[in-house]
């Protein structure tokens, strides 16, 4: 299930590109540009930090989907999907965090 939702996720955020956005909440996100998209992903940031703290698991699941929600959206405004995030998990994998960080300083 894992990627398989991620995929289809992607594809219905797609589609809500070209929908209209009195009909779509995500077509609204889209038509009212990056800056309430990413206004979103840093509420959705604060609220799921906040549930951490509180640390019921319930919420701290549920904040956690909303924001990777409106991650995914963020994404898909930029023609990017959990793919590209995820081929980047995969090359860091087995990269000691201290080395991987080094390396983007050198870039």
């Amino acid at each position: 299930m894992d990627n398989d939702i991620l995929a289809q996720l992607a594809a219905t955020l797609e589609q809500r590109k070209q929908a209209d956005p009195d009909s779509s909440y995500v077509a609204s996100l889209y038509h009212k540009g990056q800056d309430t998209i990413l206004k979103k992903v840093g509420e959705e940031a604060t609220e799921t930090v906040i549930a951490s703290k509180g640390g019921k698991k319930d919420e701290i699941i549920y904040e956690t989907a909303d924001l990777w929600f409106h991650t995914l959206v963020m994404l898909s405004y930029h023609d990017l999907g959990p793919n590209d995030v995820l081929n980047e998990l995969a090359r860091r994998f087995g990269i000691s965090g201290i080395e991987e960080k080094a390396s983007r300083k050198s870039k």
